[in-house]
């Protein structure tokens, strides 16, 4: 099972870095602009912890963003220590455009199966996912 798997993920991260490219961000920045888009405003920090991501490779994914116009961040009102991370208008734009289009390459990927064959396996991997320890 760890083969098919293995394999299976690198088919679908093929996929999705195929279908991401035409707006400059691969799969890793587009989970930081998910989980930016779902705390706005979230700190650095909060988005590290969410993606399970280091403080350093966290803050060359942000300065990748940054560098793009994806994303800005400043320091936060109430903590200076702080630095807050928004989504810029371009950013909510490639977000909404890279999520459409790897939800394109997800079915292309699901095609072999039926449909509900296609929403058990999204169920049971999110059941593995999620309780880890069962």
């Amino acid at each position: 099972m760890g083969y098919l798997l293995k394999h299976a993920q690198l088919q679908m991260a093929e996929s999705t870095a195929k279908a991401l490219t035409p707006y400059g961000i691969d799969g890793r920045e587009l989970g930081v602009l998910v989980v930016c888009a779902s705390l706005e405003p979230t700190s650095q920090q909060q988005a590290a912890q969410r993606l399970g991501t280091d403080r350093t490779t966290m803050v060359a994914l942000l300065d990748a963003l940054e560098g793009k116009g994806l994303v800005s961040r400043h320091p936060d009102a109430d903590d200076r220590r702080r630095n807050v991370v928004e989504l810029t208008d371009a950013g909510r734009d490639t977000l909404r455009r890279a999520i459409e289009a790897g939800d394109k390459a997800e079915r292309a990927f699901l095609a072999p199966l039926s449909p509900q064959a296609a929403q058990q396996l999204r169920n049971s991997l999110h059941t593995i996912v999620t309780h880890p320890d069962s």
